[in-house]
């Protein structure tokens, strides 16, 4: 693993301090870190910046902590504070241990998964050492496995709380560290502060107990009856004839899928092979996220020569499912709303009962096919710590090819139970002589048309993204597209329904828009979506070009507003 470029920053998850720091302080911290680092790799790495006298690198790395927040801790892999590292992570473990002692969970199981990212195996081990070491009881995961797994794990064992050590779909450089409670869900406030300060209290690192044995290592058990558990999404006697493509983003997902489809009955998946083995380097992709350009090429390469009825992704830590169809000339890749939207569809034709819910970042279509479907729906903030809380909940998802289809089973996303659904329902499409695409065009002349797109602008700097912000605070637009603005909400307020955050909402005649900053990586985020009726399926192409057209226009209108 070489050297790591400094210019990458996760999104903002640091107590920055002024960087005014003396040259003699900077490294009298260096060297006070480098004294208890228990890694031989990042104390070589350390140890050569501070004989090279590196200052800019070693203020990268020494002014500030990564802060540990509701999506836990994610950043770039090295030493120091700012990074992450065994010795970030053992105070991490010693603040989660002490925060559940505090609440009386004194003996209870922690549960640990990691994926196979750079150094996962290595915090997922330190932390049940710290677990062992404070009196809790510590089982780990036999092998990198899906994320969806340890949130089964938590319940399915009744744990008082999971770690699962992944940096999702991130660039290879980066590793994290989320965290769950016992009821299998991400934390959310006041949690997230909680356990923050117990962090903050760890002092030396040899004063938090690490013995060398005394946690399980789990076997398949678990990873068992997580696939027994995936039945739950289907129908008895459901077709199961869609043939697919599949590709694991040389993640984890592969051995878990396969085994989740030949249960199901499914045709095996015909493997991407150059992206089916876990790599932590990602040799083959820029970004291992489904949703970047140049990712799926090797998937598509394969369809082209196999012919299937859909192409299935999971990113790395296979929570995430990404789907595509053949379309036109050639293969498209659905967004994470038409999923969304179809999945929820074969739902409700299922007579699925219980709450539907999503982020406001996701389309307003959901909002449509459950009052159709006379069903409860709620709206909550972005990220599945939320959607996982709601009340009732029978179905969530969020554009970011998140979906949560058996809540029971996982409650979080799901890129495994995902993807036997679609596949389902393709095949039951398929039995019809029908495809996804006709399903989605029935969805639009039903609920009118749905168009949605994202700016996301990807920064090295991330004042960029808080100038943006500002500048839309303090000069917000009137209009986008000629659309007149009726409603701009600045969410840091929060609103009846959903507690404060960092975002805009602008709601438009026909159109909304809300930007916000990433939660995970150093990006501004640009969700738009336009409303068109469609009163027939003639009408449809007239009504997507109309919708492409307002969506590219909102998007330069907003850029420029934003100064981006």
């Amino acid at each position: 693993m070489g050297p790591h470029p400094t210019t990458h920053r996760t999104a903002p998850q640091n107590h920055n301090e002024r960087h005014d720091v003396h040259d003699d302080e900077l490294i009298a911290r260096a060297k006070a870190w480098l004294a208890e680092d228990p890694d031989a790799e990042t104390r070589e790495e350390l140890a050569k910046l501070i004989d090279a006298q590196d200052l800019p690198e070693l203020t990268a790395r020494f002014t500030g902590t990564l802060q540990f927040g509701t999506a836990g801790l994610r950043g770039e892999l090295g030493a120091g504070p700012m990074r992450m590292n065994r010795s970030v992570v053992v105070r991490a473990a010693a603040g989660l241990a002490a925060y559940l002692k505090a609440k009386g969970r004194t003996d209870g199981l922690v549960v640990i998964g990691y994926d196979a990212r750079h150094k996962s195996a290595d915090f997922a081990q330190d932390t049940a050492a710290v677990m062992t070491g404070a009196g809790l009881r510590a089982a780990v995961l036999p092998r990198p496995l899906p994320t969806p797994v340890l949130a089964f794990a938590i319940r399915h064992l009744g744990a008082v709380a999971g770690v699962e050590v992944t940096a999702s779909h991130n660039p290879p450089r980066d590793n994290g560290y989320k965290v769950y409670l016992g009821d299998g869900s991400q934390i959310v406030p006041p949690a997230d502060a909680e356990i923050a300060a117990e962090i903050d209290a760890v002092r030396a690192l040899a004063d938090v107990p690490r013995p060398t044995t005394g946690w399980e290592t789990l076997d398949d058990t678990v990873l068992n009856a997580y696939l027994a558990r995936t039945d739950a999404v289907l129908t008895p006697g459901s077709p199961r004839t869609a043939r697919t493509v599949y590709t694991a983003m040389h993640g984890v997902g592969l051995e878990t899928l396969l085994a989740a489809f030949a249960r199901a009955g499914f045709p095996a998946p015909e493997p991407v092979a150059e992206q089916a083995d876990p790599d932590p380097d990602f040799p083959t992709v820029a970004f291992p996220n489904p949703e970047e350009p140049g990712a799926m090429d090797l998937a598509f390469a394969k369809a082209r020569e196999t012919n299937p009825d859909l192409i299935i992704a999971n990113d790395p830590d296979a929570d995430r499912c990404a789907v595509a169809v053949p379309g036109g000339d050639g293969w498209r890749m659905l967004r994470g709303d038409e999923v969304g939207a179809l999945l929820a569809t074969h739902l409700v034709r299922h007579g699925a009962r219980g709450t539907f819910a999503e982020s406001i970042v996701s389309s307003s279509l959901l909002g449509r096919i459950a009052e159709k479907a006379g069903l409860p729906y709620e709206e909550t903030l972005t990220g599945f710590k939320w959607i996982a809380r709601v009340d009732g909940l029978r179905y969530g998802y969020e554009e970011a090819l998140g979906y949560c289809v058996d809540p029971e089973g996982v409650r979080d996303k799901d890129g495994i139970t995902a993807a036997l659904a679609i596949t389902e329902l393709a095949s039951e499409l398929k039995a019809e002589g029908r495809t996804l695409l006709d399903l989605l065009d029935d969805i639009a002349v039903e609920h009118g048309l749905h168009a949605t797109d994202q700016l996301s602008v990807r920064v090295e700097d991330l004042s960029v993204i808080a100038n943006a912000m500002r500048r839309l605070r303090e000069r917000p637009p009137t209009g986008l597209a000629g659309l007149p603005i009726t409603k701009a909400e600045d969410l840091t307020r929060g609103t009846e329904t959903l507690p404060p955050t960092d975002g805009l909402r602008y709601t438009l005649d026909g159109a909304r828009v809300i930007v916000r900053p990433s939660g995970t990586e150093p990006k501004l985020k640009c969700y738009l979506e336009v409303v068109l009726p469609v009163p027939t399926h003639a009408d449809l192409p007239a009504a997507r070009a109309k919708a492409t057209d307002l969506l590219e226009t909102i998007k330069r209108d907003l850029s420029a507003a934003a100064g981006i």
